[in-house]
């Protein structure tokens, strides 16, 4: 990894050395709105852009992690197709996980290494994680940990294109049910004042004249679920 960094990128990452000091940077970070259309920066073009949204946030985190030699594995958190999916950095801590994420809502934040395995952690999202117009609870699954380690760094970490093929492969990694569908079914919707939380935001979005101007969806290689992050 340190081969393929400049060196400001080094001093970068070396600063942040703990998932609490990974989670404050992207905190400070503003969201990335995509105004120019869809997108999936390597750390390297989230770095110079001063923006992310969830996956790039993800990605960023597993790459600090990983550079301190720490263990490092990004989660889907998959939701009905009515809803966007979220991707967090799960981290540990002994034999307990946690999970960075970059959102801009109070809710599918940093988790503490409290919980005994990814399930665990996983089923601590479900409860938030609901459709902000009618309040139906919305998260379905979630991704087995899966770990950047099978890729060469020069292939996501420095990448100057899209990384649409890496999340395509995190959409298509094995995923394992929250529950059975009947359970699912049956699960009580948020309340009003759960709603209403939704309404506040981290990063308010820049007003335009003419917003449909600045956005101009690219041409993408398949990806199976495009809107894969709850930024």
């Amino acid at each position: 990894m340190r081969a393929v960094l400049t060196a400001v990128e080094r001093r970068v990452l070396a600063r942040l050395d703990t998932p609490g000091k990974i989670q404050d940077f992207l905190d400070r970070m503003p969201i990335n709105f995509e105004r120019g259309g869809d997108t999936h920066m390597s750390p390297r073009r989230m770095l110079k852009a001063r923006l992310a949204h969830c996956s790039e946030g993800a990605l960023f985190a597993a790459a600090c992690l990983l550079y301190h030699g720490k263990p490092a594995y990004l989660m889907d958190l998959r939701a009905v197709p009515k809803d966007q999916d979220h991707i967090v950095t799960l981290f540990r801590d002994g034999a307990y996980w946690g999970a960075i994420s970059k959102t801009n809502h109070a809710v599918l934040r940093y988790r503490d290494a409290i919980y005994r395995s990814p399930r665990e952690l996983a089923m601590s999202y479900a409860h938030e994680y609901f459709l902000w117009r009618d309040g139906r609870k919305s998260l379905l699954s979630f991704s087995r940990p899966f770990s950047l380690k099978r890729f060469a760094p020069a292939l996501w970490l420095t990448a100057t294109d899209e990384l649409d093929w890496l999340i395509t492969a995190l959409d298509d990694s094995p995923h394992e049910s929250l529950a059975p569908a009947p359970y699912l079914r049956k699960r009580r919707r948020a309340s009003t004042l759960e709603r209403k939380m939704m309404d506040y935001s981290e990063w308010a979005e820049p007003r335009v004249k003419n917003p449909n101007a600045l956005r101009q969806p690219r041409v993408k290689r398949r990806v199976s679920r495009p809107s894969s992050r709850r930024g």
